[in-house]
């Protein structure tokens, strides 16, 4: 399967975001990709740096005007492209939502996300309703797509039961970057640790990993920090962890990356971590703690 990736840096203005990023599908889908992934709520700037109740009416109804664009673009182009919006449910409930739109432009479903942060600058407890979907993988024309968004990124649990499930691959749109005041040593240890611990998916699991950061510096609307240099290095790894392509920091991307998908049963045949699951003695994973 060839897969693009889409980094890009935003602007306040949303068309010219929107603009963009259909620039770079076309691009992508010249390339020869069949999947097309997109950053964590691509349409905007990250808005969760602050609290602000206005910020809710750039939430949109799914199906709705992302969908529709999003998806008259895939029948277009005949690719899947993965979407990441603010879903509007129903007033006063909101979620960060992912969307795969399937090559004749019809939804092939979504995946609420269902960690939601809440740290200085990452704000998203304010706007978004944990998920309620589950670790469920949509299936597609291109098999069966374990979409995954961001702060899920840090939890072997939602990429286990992913693949547990079924998933063909696991996919990340992301939105994370730097504070500017972290000392160099510090941000080296943020960004490692974000490759390290979805690597260790794609090992633990024996799956592809498609991750899609954003780019770019966006300030902090209150003033109360820095702002956010989202650190790009947008990858893919392969089923045993190994890098097969990432991005810099500093720029935009459009991507082209093939991964054959067969490998991945051939490395469960090596590494055969789900027959050696000891499941009989999970049972305590499902408490808060065990005290």
């Amino acid at each position: 399967m060839k897969i693009g990736l889409i980094q890009q840096a935003n602007t306040p203005d949303i068309r010219k975001n929107i603009e963009g990023l259909r620039n770079k599908v076309k691009d992508a889908a010249k390339q020869g990709a069949q999947l097309i992934v997109l950053e964590e709520l691509h349409n905007s700037l990250y808005f969760c740096q602050v609290e602000d109740t206005n910020i809710f009416d750039l939430a949109e109804t799914i199906p709705g005007p992302s969908t529709d664009e999003f998806g008259a673009l895939a029948k277009e182009l005949g690719v899947v492209i993965v979407l990441s919006l603010f879903e509007r449910r129903a007033p006063g409930l909101y979620h960060n939502t992912a969307v795969v739109m399937e090559k004749d432009g019809t939804i092939a479903g979504k995946y609420r996300k269902m960690h939601i942060p809440d740290d200085p600058a990452y704000y998203e407890k304010f706007y978004f309703t944990p998920g309620d979907l589950g670790f469920k993988p949509i299936e597609t024309s291109l098999g069966k797509l374990g979409v995954l968004v961001c702060w899920d990124q840090w939890y072997p649990e939602a990429a286990r039961l992913m693949a547990m499930a079924g998933a063909d691959l696991l996919i990340y749109p992301t939105a994370i970057g730097w504070e500017s005041t972290d000392l160099q040593e510090e941000k080296d240890r943020q960004l490692g640790a974000w490759v390290i611990s979805q690597r260790g998916h794609a090992v633990a699991n024996g799956l592809h990993v498609v991750s899609v950061n954003r780019t770019g510096y966006e300030p902090d609307p209150s003033g109360q920090t820095n702002g956010i240099t989202f650190w790009g290095n947008s990858f893919v790894a392969g089923p045993q962890g190994e890098i097969l392509w990432q991005a810099p920091n500093d720029k935009e991307e459009v991507r082209i990356v093939e991964i054959d998908m067969k490998r991945s049963e051939q490395v469960r045949r090596w590494w055969p971590f789900f027959r050696d699951r000891r499941i009989d003695y999970f049972a305590d994973i499902t408490k808060r703690f065990i005290d």
